[in-house]
């Protein structure tokens, strides 16, 4: 979820967490792979636009239990993209090393055909198919003007939004898909900002290129599922049955969003005096790990098609937040910060 901070503080709502049984919140372990172990050992993983935020905590959950995890985006060492922050594809990997796991990092801006071409080449070269696509590109946060009606929002933030929410994903699919159809099980997942059914009215207070942007996904998982499918069927076609699905986190506690706040994942708390629903917020971890439990997943197949999140995934997989907590954060905000009610997480995490 994409939010401001509010202006004036309000009351500080207390968190309700649940503890582990050690008496403490739990913690995250670098090198620790849970209760799901190493279980997509000699499985080969694409994350695009794994810079930062969800995708990269999924690249660094991936490659933790087991997945090669190539990781690309446009921040690369003394390279910037156009969002200009100093994560970097580097330091994704970086992470997924200490985590027990292996990656490269490549450098692709997934709106040039070529360059994905060649990473699809070196993928095919070296491992001869993908069984995990993780499609978070994105990079538009900075476009979004919130709040301003098309009219007067700058004509090439909206259409950049376009781009990089969909015509960056179509050119993914395109020189990607046919290397996930040759692994039995393969998993397409297109990141977003937003149930199918939150995105199916008007983000209001957001931009109508970012609201069709983040819709997109949904479409996409539909319309890569129907084909993905079609190819499996077909016997013109030596290809496997592969799942495609859209997913969003909640209300993320990214690197962004921790800046605007002036927070840390530390002390994330104390930005409940700016944003009481803050308290419904959750780490990239949360989200790495739903995802990884969903590639793991050998019956995965019969989410395709739709859209997931990751409070809903984490009830089907028993997964908790860094915190021992587990978050519900779509249904939080559709039903106590939408509807004008305290703040409160109480049955929500």
């Amino acid at each position: 979820m994409h939010g401001k901070p509010t202006e004036t503080a309000r009351e500080t709502v207390p968190w309700g967490g649940r503890v582990s049984g050690k008496g403490g919140f739990m913690a995250a372990n670098e090198t620790d792979t849970g209760h799901f172990g190493r279980t997509l050992h000699g499985k080969v993983a694409v994350v695009a636009g794994g810079t930062r935020g969800a995708s990269r905590a999924i690249a660094v959950e991936l490659g933790r239990r087991g997945a090669y995890v190539y990781v690309t985006g446009r921040t690369s060492g003394a390279d910037r993209s156009e969002v200009g922050r100093t994560e970097t594809i580097e330091g994704t990997v970086e992470r997924i090393e200490r985590a027990g796991g292996d990656g490269a990092a490549l450098r692709v801006d997934h709106l040039d055909p070529e360059q994905v071409r060649g990473l699809a080449a070196r993928v095919e070269a070296e491992h001869g198919g993908v069984d995990i696509l993780i499609d978070g590109v994105w990079g538009g946060d900075g476009h979004i003007g919130w709040g301003q009606p098309v009219w007067e929002h700058p004509l090439q933030a909206s259409l950049r939004m376009i781009r990089l929410g969909i015509d960056a994903h179509i050119v993914t699919a395109h020189l990607l898909l046919p290397l996930v159809l040759r692994r039995p099980g393969g998993l397409v997942v297109e990141m977003t900002d937003g149930t199918a059914e939150y995105n199916a009215n008007y983000r209001h207070g957001t931009t109508l290129a970012f609201h069709i942007a983040k819709a997109a996904a949904h479409h996409l998982a539909i319309a890569e599922a129907a084909e993905l499918s079609e190819a499996a069927e077909s016997s013109e076609v030596a290809a496997h049955d592969c799942t495609a699905v859209a997913l969003t986190p909640g209300w993320l506690r990214s690197e962004a969003m921790l800046d605007e706040f002036g927070v840390t994942e530390a002390t994330w708390r104390d930005a409940l005096e700016q944003q009481p629903h803050f308290c419904i917020s959750e780490s990239p971890t949360f989200v790495g790990r739903t995802v990884a439990a969903l590639a793991g997943d050998p019956d995965k197949h019969r989410f395709t098609g739709r859209t997931l999140n990751s409070g809903e995934l984490a009830k089907i997989y028993d997964v908790d937040d860094v915190d021992g907590s587990r978050p519900d954060g779509w249904r939080y905000i559709t039903e106590v910060a939408d509807a004008g009610k305290p703040a409160d997480p109480t049955g929500y995490r």
